[in-house]
């Protein structure tokens, strides 16, 4: 693109959106001063860092919009880049699916969940969470060790409503079964009392409170209490001697580490809670430099924390972008190809001085003030970014890096999206794939459904699930619709568009796509199940020879069997034929019950329609009081009248054929 007219772009915070020649935002970002920060991607190309030159190359348009503060501007980032996932914007994809502990505090009878995702608005309020864990498999050991230490409910609130005896846990002695029990909430509360403190990390005060209560209980001669507390203790002691302390005081932060190496940029992070080292996530991003380190870590902090439901007091990074660029002394900066800058080396000099330029308007995209008082808005308490300070500190950005580094190598021994870029004789790595199925039941409740992996991991914000009431017995109508809907939807693209199927499937909606011309946009190919020696799908367990199929081309392409990429690609289709069979079996379910509600006489679809906006089961029906039942626009006495003994008679039923 031409360079614009700078005089007309305003010197106010903003944020920039560059597109290419169809319209498709392909970079969005903020700035201080729009009009500072754009004059800078026109520089000469030696003083453009090769991201910025690819980006700027593809570009065909720019637009700004300003902002009153640079929060705004930060906000507005990140908001442009969740909707539009621009090409060469630094984003994270991988959901931050962290195992967190949900304690919930609407019944007087909590229980200890484990969830991946923060449900926004009243369910939200009404619980606290603790975490993360970057180990499903070790939040899973904590939550086992902590119901041994304490009886707490398991049982859903459903069920616990319904229970009329005691579960096997009970017996086990790890549950007091407020469900069929009279459990004082006192009692209960100060149980919960004591896991608050345990996930906190506050595991001396918690100690010390145990051992209170034994030697209280002692002294009234309640030997069999004061027992179980001394086992409690003994149970407390050796779950915390099994974590990793690594700060004295029992401080939650997270330390950042960077490192670099000839194929891109890497990110570790170390996440520490109550002195204890709980996990750790690493992040990688392939072209990238260490030139690219400022905007790096901005859009980093951002989007890793602004949707976080945990988020620590400090944050640790190796070094805080600005116009003078650090000393590389630390460890975490040894390994880095800058480290002989300063030595008047060759490369490392040569690359110092065109770095100089780019670094100089670090401090326009990352802002430590702003940022500091987003995350302290979104923690409700004061969040510090900071350099580490020697000691422990030191160590844990160093730790972060190592683990960055050791992560990029295992993912460069196998790079799934240079592979998949190979077998599709792409020039660029296939990185974001989408795969569609169809599920019916003779054409009921058909539903086409479509699951998104980025690099290599779900991003199960963009999975989908489309319905089609009309001419659900013809899976190649549905592709063709499903296909239709899909391209009206626009961008994001693809690299790999994957459907579940043979050539048939595949021609029905490559067709489709050629009318929208978007043939040439993204990869398409169908993956089909190998065949027996009759010619017959073979779907035995552990098949690994499923073939792929491009448009036009007879023959499957030559993939060996059991290959990296072809085992991931059977992941994909596997995860979308679960994904579609779920969602279609919740549809059939849906009509199913629906149709219960219509043989009542005098219940039209719109009272059927109204009652299930209301109630999310046939059981809550049944249970519901008149009043509740009231609620429900039209639904007068005869009307309830009439519900209640239809459904007493199903209900009936039901128990007679359990």
């Amino acid at each position: 693109m031409e360079k614009p007219d700078l005089t007309r772009i305003p010197d106010t915070p903003g944020v920039y959106l560059f597109a290419n020649g169809q319209g498709q935002v392909i970079y969005a970002g903020k700035a201080k001063n729009l009009r500072r920060r754009l004059s800078s991607y026109f520089r000469p190309e030696d003083q453009l860092t090769p991201k910025t030159r690819a980006m700027v190359s593809r570009a065909a348009s720019l637009e700004t919009i300003s902002t009153s503060t640079d929060n705004e501007a930060f906000l507005l980032e990140a908001s442009l880049i969740k909707k539009h996932r621009p090409r060469y914007n630094i984003i994270l994809r991988d959901d931050k699916e962290y195992m967190l502990f949900r304690l919930s505090q609407e019944n007087p009878y909590p229980r200890l969940e484990m969830v991946r995702q923060v449900k926004r608005g009243k369910t939200r309020r009404k619980a606290r969470f603790f975490g993360p864990f970057s180990s499903a498999r070790d939040a899973k050991a904590a939550w086992k060790a902590i119901h041994k230490l304490f009886p707490l409910r398991r049982c859903t609130d459903r069920a616990m409503k319904n229970r009329a005896k005691p579960c096997l846990y009970y017996h086990m002695r790890q549950c007091l079964a407020p469900c069929v029990f009279d459990i004082a909430p006192e009692q209960y509360a100060a149980m919960i009392d004591k896991v608050i403190l345990l996930l906190e990390g506050k595991s001396r005060e918690l100690l010390q409170e145990l051992a209170t209560e034994m030697a209280s209980a002692s002294e009234k001669l309640e030997f069999e209490k004061a027992a179980e507390l001394r086992d409690q203790i003994r149970a407390v002691e050796s779950t915390v001697e099994r974590q990793s302390v690594v700060l004295e005081n029992e401080r939650d932060l997270d330390a950042v580490g960077l490192m670099e190496n000839e194929h891109g940029l890497g990110l570790g992070v170390l996440i520490v809670r109550g002195g204890s080292l709980l996990g750790n996530q690493n992040y990688f991003w392939p072209g990238l430099g260490l030139e690219d380190a400022g905007e790096l870590l901005s859009s980093f902090l951002l989007q890793y924390y602004m949707d976080a439901e945990t988020i620590p007091g400090q944050v640790l990074l190796p070094w805080l972008p600005g116009r003078q660029w650090p000393e590389p002394t630390i460890c975490y900066m040894e390994s880095l190809p800058l480290a002989g800058a300063h030595e008047g080396g060759g490369a490392a000099t040569g690359r110092m001085e065109a770095m100089e330029t780019v670094w100089e308007d670090s401090e326009d995209f990352f802002n430590r003030e702003a940022l500091e008082e987003l995350l302290s808005a979104q923690r409700g308490g004061p969040v510090h970014i900071s350099l580490p300070k020697p000691g422990a500190e030191s160590d844990l950005v160093c730790l972060a890096a190592a683990n960055a580094r050791d992560a990029a190598r295992k993912r460069q021994e196998n790079d799934l999206p240079a592979l998949l870029a190979a077998a599709f004789m792409r020039g660029e790595p296939v990185e974001r794939i989408e795969a569609v199925d169809v599920s019916h039941t003779s054409g009921a409740a058909t539903r086409a459904a479509m699951v998104v992996f980025e690099n290599g991991q779900p991003a199960r914000n963009d999975w989908r699930t489309y319905a089609f009431e009309e001419g659900g017995g013809d899976d190649y109508a549905v592709l063709a619709a499903w296909a239709a809907r899909r391209a009206e939807a626009g961008p994001p693209w693809p690299d790999l568009m994957l459907i579940d199927g043979g050539r048939g499937q595949l021609a029905v909606v490559y067709k489709v796509f050629t009318g929208y011309g978007l043939e040439k946009s993204f990869s398409l190919a169908a993956i089909a199940k190998a065949r027996d020696e009759d010619g017959h799908s073979d779907r035995r367990a552990g098949n690994v020879s499923d073939r792929i199929f491009l448009p036009g081309r007879s023959n499957p392409l030559n993939i060996k069997p059991g290959s990296p990429e072809l085992l991931f690609l059977q992941h994909v289709r596997n995860n979308a034929h679960d994904f579609v069979i779920g969602r279609h079996r919740k549809a059939r379910a849906s009509l199913a019950m629906q149709g219960e509600l219509s043989r009542i006489p005098g219940f039209g679809p719109a009272y059927v329609r109204r009652l299930w906006e209301k109630f999310d089961s046939l059981q809550a029906m049944a249970v519901a009081s008149d009043e509740e039942l009231r609620q429900v626009p039209g639904l007068g006495e005869a009307r309830i009248k009439a519900l209640r003994a239809h459904l007493a008679n199903v209900v009936d039923k039901g128990k007679n054929t359990a």
